[in-house]
Parts: structure tokens; sequence; C-alpha cells
């Protein structure tokens, strides 16, 4: 019998789109002799449906339409499966759950990538793929992430944050701080956002308030830190788990600014008249020139701070150099990332459908280890108390 592979994509995130694109190259990917495939496509408000349209990338220019070809769906734990049912049942009609075995989560960004949607999976006990629910949540807050890897003795640019509020009620006072702390030109991120969403390079005190503002609009917390003017960006990926994992070729990633930008990593085909393959249609020089020192330096790291946060599954994780002193820096680790990095993987001589297979590998993996763990114990502590003919209102134990 194949195992039932459930793979969840889009999500409420800005970076909805984008994880369509990746979730539809994947769901090709997979080996359909060994898997059986539920698309399982989450709107934008968290409906979850399904549907054979849900293959056909094409399929997704008319969001209505495809809807109307798929069925809306639930996951509910029975006994020791969880289980897809339909939402609308037909009258008459019987239904036919469908059992599932593991959960591919190819989603990216807010409400999803940080912890959330692993959540649901834990909550339902379902093996799933990638990162744990502890181990999302710091790969997608930026400030956090420093935080543990500056723990970790892991090299880190120095940053200021500060919440919207905070912001809008000591304006003068934090922008004094972050220009005698950080010094222009600096960068302006929101602090759990990916895909260069919201991300502003500010040249001098003017531009500070309007790039904080943009910021704030994509979310409550923001980060600043130094611009690096002399930079190269360089993205490495590591699959594995906490106990073992393994870096891939490093690329270099060619930007058409002075940040790489959403439109150069998603957009660069189409703009062509091509269609978009996600991270996949982003420029770029594979493996990355760089001596075999410099190469080796930057996989060692990223195998490092895979651990360090506990990872699990295939990252990417994004280095900068400051080309003026060749020091490296790690920018931020993306726990799904755009199109799961095939292409590095490919470069590195494993295949798209080989990578997948150690993705669920992995996940079943997991779930092994967590079966050994007691989450419960049998106590009496109920046996005593009782609330009396009052009800639990008013009642003394």
């Amino acid at each position: 019998m194949k195992t039932n592979v459930a793979v969840f994509y889009g999500c409420r995130s800005v970076e909805h789109e984008v994880s369509i694109i990746s979730a539809v190259q994947a769901m090709r990917a997979i080996n359909r002799e060994k898997y059986d495939v539920t698309p399982v496509y989450v709107t934008k408000n968290g409906e979850m449906y399904t549907g054979d349209a849900l293959f056909t990338i094409e399929e997704y220019r008319n969001l209505p339409d495809l809807l109307k070809k798929c069925k809306k769906i639930y996951f509910v734990r029975e006994g020791e499966n969880v289980v897809m049912r339909d939402i609308e049942k037909k009258m008459f009609k019987k239904e036919s759950p469908i059992i599932i075995d593991v959960a591919f989560p190819v989603v990216h960004g807010t409400n999803c990538e940080d912890g959330t949607i692993q959540g649901f999976f834990e909550y339902l006990n379902l093996p799933y793929v990638g990162c744990d629910i502890i181990s999302s949540a710091v790969g997608m807050d930026k400030a956090v992430f420093k935080d543990v890897l500056k723990n970790a003795n892991l090299p880190v640019l120095d940053c200021i944050t500060f919440r919207a509020r905070e912001y809008v009620a000591n304006k003068e006072a934090i922008c004094e701080k972050i220009a005698k702390e950080i010094g222009f030109p600096l960068i302006v991120k929101p602090v759990n956002l990916g895909s260069s969403v919201g991300i502003t390079k500010v040249n001098d005190e003017n531009e500070l308030d309007s790039a904080i503002m943009l910021a704030i609009s994509f979310a409550d917390k923001v980060l600043v830190e130094k611009a690096i003017t002399s930079l190269r960006e360089i993205n490495c990926s590591v699959i594995g788990n906490a106990d073992e994992c393994e870096a891939s070729v490093c690329e270099e990633p060619f930007m058409n600014d002075e940040i790489l930008s959403y439109e150069d990593k998603y957009m660069a085909n189409s703009k062509n008249g091509g269609q978009s393959k996600g991270m996949a249609s982003l420029g770029r020089k594979i493996p990355a020139d760089l001596s075999e020192e410099k190469s080796n330096e930057i996989r060692d790291l990223a195998c490092k701070i895979f651990k360090t946060i506990g990872a699990n599954g295939v990252v990417r994780i994004d280095f900068m150099i400051d080309t003026t002193t060749n020091t490296v820096y790690a920018n931020e680790i993306n726990t799904i990332p755009g199109s799961l990095a095939f292409y590095l993987w490919e470069a590195t001589g494993v295949k798209y459908t080989q990578l997948i297979d150690r993705m669920i590998d992995l996940a079943f993996r997991r779930q092994r280890g967590r079966e050994n763990i007691t989450y419960t114990i049998d106590t009496n502590i109920l046996s005593g108390i009782s609330f009396g003919t009052k009800g639990a209102k008013g009642a003394k134990i």
C-alpha cells in the first residue's frame, strides 16, 4: 500500500502565491509509484480544499472557478488515523474519507511557516515534513533567530528591534538611537516576513521614517541593522535533523538593486514572457564563485546553524559576506524555502524526487522518536472531586 502524502500550501500569508508555485512543483516531483498525493489548498481565509484540478498550475489563474471544481474538507483524528473528510456532504451519497499518513507543508511566511501549521499537525499527532513548532518560530522571527545564534557564538550583525506602537509613541527617540547605534546606511525589515517583503535600504535620516512605516504595515515588530556596502549574498541549503545533516553547494543570487527583491526572487522569468518557477526563476550562479576554503566555511556554518535551532527537513540559509573584511554573517534561515531549494540539491547531485523521499523519511523518523516519549500520565486526581448539587458555579472543592 502506498503512503498517502497530504501537501498543504497557500494559507494566510503575503507569500501565498509563491507557496502555490512551490507546492505544485513538489507535487509534480513526488514519486507516484511510492506515494499517493492529496493536495490541500488553504485559502487566505483558512478554508481547506482538495481536488485533482489543484495539480495544474494554470488553474490558479482563476481561483473562484478553481474552487468550484474542488471540495471543502477538514481533518480529524479517528483512533489511530488522521482522516480527511468532506465538510459539505451530499445527500444520499456515501462519504469516502481518506486516511492521511504524513503531512507535507509547502507554505511560506507568517501564519503557516512560523509554527502555526506545525502546531495543527502536532495537535492531530500527524507526522509532518520539516521543522517543528519551536525551530519554525525561531526561524521566522529574525530578531529571535539572531539572539539564538549570538548565544551560540555564531556570526550575525548587531540590530535594534522595536514594536509598532512603541515607534509611533517615541519616533524621535527611536530614530536617534538608530542613528547613533547603527548608523547609515542601514536596512529596515519586518521581523517575521520572508521573500524580501517590506525590506528597505535607508541611506540617510530623511528616508528612515517611511521605511519603518512600510515595515510596520506588514508586521508589528521591526528590525534595523547596519547595511553592508560591499556585499555578496551567498545561499546554502541543509538537509537532515538535529543529530546529522549535510549542506548543499553554495549559490550566489543576482539582484537588480542593492537588495534582493521579491521581483528578483520570483518574477525574473515571468518578466521575460515566461512562467514564474518560484525561487528557481532567480538569476544565480551555482556553485558560487568562492574559494574552496570560503565555501567550506559557509557550508560548515550552515550545518551549525541548522543544529543550533533544532531544524529538520530541508532549509535554506542566507549569508552575507562583507568583502572589505571577507567576514561571513548569517542573515536569515528559510525553514521551508521557496521551491524547497531543489535547484541547490540538484547541483549537489541529489534529484528532486530523492530530496522529497529523504524529507518524508525524516518526518517518519521524528515521529517514531516521539512515540517513545511519555506525554500523559495516569492519576486518580479526579476520583475524589465533587461539585455537589450546585454545579460548578459557587461550588467548593
